[in-house]
């Protein structure tokens, strides 16, 4: 999957007067006055979309915003066109639909170094089955194709699978590069030592990712909730802590694996407990051998892990890349995200590419 054709290769020759139908993940936060409250999917889009503009080319812009049922205003991408257009220094052109009559005639008429930005492709719930007929029409009014939604990359969807079978090249642009560039050489051919870090609430949604890392690292640390299933294991006291019980015998056998292949596993040696889940809770902190009956774990302790990778990245030269919606938020609430290697994206591509599977939207794409 590494060894994909990059629109980097693309020439003004290939470029200029074309119409490239850019696949983007423009999926942003939005208030309820239809507000942006965090752009950084937009930023991280730009680059790809100026280098096509500077060549010359037509873009025609696709994203999806959120899981509408059909078309739901609430939804719509509109909001976005007034900080894409700050951004890319052109004013946008925003359609009504991402198929059909309208969209046609915007196309044509657009000039080179001109943006169209097609409306969520997930009004129509064609996108999601990868239907081929929806995909062509998507297709129809562009001559080439760009991938750059690396957080859809996991889904074999109309826009982001369907229309690399009607426009050619199909190429990765730099921000799916970038991320294919850290997340398959940080697993195919990784500096040792490698460590990885994996948090979340329960150890179900998170065995692949363990099974697969423990193939490949040297150290494997765990956090977040599904730490007290591995206490509770071990046979600690886990007081009111969330437990997934159903899968403490799995806890003990990923337990003995990491042994069986010399992997450091760890856990953190110190907690943060409170007294019931809610923002006004009393907490404190203890060992992890300590849990008080009543009350339940939270989090790991203040031994504060964001600032200890910054600190590594930038004195000791070594590589961080961080992934999942919840860690790069916090990454950025404390002001390291700059600090780090790598910030990934993908979310749940992310979490696939590191189990092993194939990403569909990556493996339609042209091999360099």
């Amino acid at each position: 999957m590494a060894t994909k054709r990059s629109v980097g290769t693309l020439g003004e020759a290939d470029l200029k007067g074309k119409k490239v139908f850019v696949r983007a993940d423009l999926n942003v936060p939005l208030d309820d006055a239809q507000k942006i409250t965090d752009d950084t999917r937009i930023r991280a889009s730009v680059p790809t979309i100026k280098f096509l503009l500077e060549k010359g080319a037509k873009v025609v812009l696709a994203s999806h915003l959120g899981r509408p049922k059909g078309v739901t205003p609430k939804y719509s991408l509109k909001p976005l066109v007034p900080r894409l257009s700050e951004l890319l220094g052109v004013d946008v052109v925003m359609a009504n639909d991402c198929i059909g009559e309208e969209v046609e005639k915007l196309a044509a008429a657009l000039p080179e170094g001109g943006v169209l930005l097609l409306e969520n492709v997930r009004f129509y719930k064609e996108e999601e089955k990868n239907d081929p007929d929806f995909a062509k029409k998507l297709a129809s009014v562009a001559d080439l194709y760009v991938n750059d939604a690396f957080g859809t990359a996991h889904r074999a969807h109309a826009s982001t699978e369907g229309v690399t079978k009607f426009l050619k090249p199909a190429v990765a642009g730099f921000l799916m590069q970038k991320e294919l560039d850290y997340l398959v050489g940080a697993v195919a051919n990784p500096k040792k030592p490698f460590a990885a870090i994996v948090g979340g609430s329960k150890v179900s949604t998170k065995i692949g990712v363990i099974e697969s890392l423990l193939a490949k690292v040297d150290i494997l640390i765990l956090g977040g909730g599904m730490i007290y299933t591995f206490y509770k294991a071990q046979g600690y006291a886990v007081g009111k802590s969330l437990v997934e019980e159903d899968k403490l015998e799995l806890a003990t056998s990923l337990i003995e694996k990491a042994k069986a292949k010399g992997v450091s596993l760890l856990l953190p040696t110190d907690i943060v407990v409170a007294d019931k889940f809610a923002p006004d809770a009393e907490s404190k902190i203890v060992p992890a051998t300590a849990i008080p009956d009543d009350w339940m774990g939270l989090d790991v302790g203040p031994d504060a892990i964001a600032k200890k990778l910054a600190e590594l990245t930038t004195s000791k030269g070594v590589t961080t890349i961080i992934g999942g919606g919840d860690s790069v938020a916090a990454v950025e609430k404390a002001g390291l995200a700059d600090k780090m290697s790598h910030i990934s994206t993908g979310g749940g591509a992310s979490l696939e590419l590191l189990e092993g599977k194939p990403l569909p939207g990556v493996l339609a794409l042209d091999d360099a």
